[in-house]
């Protein structure tokens, strides 16, 4: 079985931010939301023009960072509300995404972001402003699903929140054109990001059919792009190809569910903020996936894995082991070491309780079941 609702219009296609002008945007007002690197402030004029073009006004909240954190959501919100803009508009990739659809909750809503995030928290009273999404990255799904990620720094806890229609966005530009400047580190990680949420939601214990259907496709689709990504970041048809598995993995997500690999880098990049996140989830991968290809509990879907990515006569779930190593070092991110983030062995136990504290909701999606012990020995066998 399977439930699926996913209220997002989604315009794909290279070019499309120049078309935006013509689509129906949910408010007069928006509070548009960028990174504070250049990438989204090099675009935001071609958004702006457009914006202009459609009679509307706008405000900018360009305060937002990677592995974002609640005083950013309050700031942004804090904006939103003086400049009384009607919704918002997140310019950029996973982070600014995630962190827009928490101003958007935030700036209808008084308080502090944790009182609705916590797992005894209240219920937000408030429908959040609508949301347009525009990614610059094709890494997350942020842009098709209605979840984002948001980091406590004094607890320290990195959680997801959202999970209502509100926080789908209302409109979503995939436009590839927009990530040919992504850098081939930076490429690399997203891709993988997108390429993990795609693995997790296809061995999850809650899997379904319409979850396998987009999330066996996008694995293959990035097995075969993304290194060219990596090596030639001109290559538009090839940047195209990825900006669609992305949004595959992002439905996926929204009618499936990852598995504990995301609480466990969640805990690492909530302690170690320099850490992308991507970079943490390729860290993590080899020792997590073979835990569970050793449980032998989903051996056919690894087998399915593993032909999608290459091994087109697998015959052994180890295959898909291999596969995901290879396109480790065709992409050239085999040799990331957690150390160089300051990541030190005596945390494991400590960053194992916090995956399950703050994320916990994520282990029920494994097929075996993985305990505090487990999860400190997959950071031991990742660690460098």
């Amino acid at each position: 079985m399977y439930s699926m609702h996913i209220p997002t219009r989604t315009i794909f296609g290279a070019g499309e931010l120049n078309n935006l002008r013509k689509q129906e945007l949910p408010g007069k007002k928006a509070l548009v939301v960028i990174s504070n690197g250049k990438s989204g402030k090099a675009i935001l004029p071609r958004l702006e023009e457009q914006l202009k073009l459609a009679g509307l006004d706008r405000a900018i909240y360009d305060g937002i960072a990677a592995n974002p954190v609640k005083s950013m959501v309050a700031e942004g919100s804090a904006i939103a509300r003086k400049n009384v803009c009607d919704f918002v508009i997140a310019l950029g990739g996973g982070s600014v995404m995630d962190a827009a659809k928490a101003i958007a909750l935030m700036a209808t809503n008084e308080g502090d972001l944790w009182d609705y995030v916590r797992a005894d928290g209240k219920k937000a009273p408030n429908r959040a402003l609508p949301i347009v999404a525009i990614t610059t990255t094709a890494g997350t799904g942020s842009e098709g699903d209605a979840w984002g990620v948001i980091t406590n720094p004094e607890t320290p806890e990195k959680v997801g929140i959202g999970g209502t229609e509100d926080l789908f966005p209302r409109l979503a530009i995939v436009d590839a054109e927009l990530t040919l400047t992504v850098p081939p580190d930076f490429t690399a990680y997203q891709g993988f990001d997108a390429l993990f949420h795609s693995v997790e939601c296809y061995i999850s214990a809650f899997a379904n059919p319409l979850s396998d259907m987009f999330a066996i496709a996008a694995i293959e689709i990035i097995a075969r792009n993304l290194p060219e990504c990596v090596k030639n970041g001109a290559n538009l048809a090839a940047r195209e190809a990825l900006a669609y598995a992305n949004t595959l993995s992002g439905w996926a997500m929204s009618v499936g569910r990852t598995t504990s690999q995301h609480s466990l880098e969640h805990a690492l990049s909530a302690y170690h903020p320099k850490l992308p996140h991507g970079a943490g989830l390729i860290m993590l991968s080899g020792a997590f996936f073979a835990h569970f290809v050793r449980a032998g509990k989903c051996d056919d879907r690894f087998l399915k894995m593993a032909r999608a990515m290459g091994v087109h006569h697998s015959k052994n779930p180890a295959d898909f082991l291999a596969a995901l190593a290879k396109l480790r070092s065709e992409c050239g991110v085999d040799n990331l070491k957690m150390s160089d983030y300051g990541v030190v062995p005596a945390e494991f136990e400590t960053l194992a309780k916090n995956a399950r504290a703050t994320m916990g909701s994520l282990f029920l999606s494994d097929r075996s079941p993985l305990t505090d012990e487990d999860s400190a020995r997959i950071y031991q066998e990742s660690y460098r």
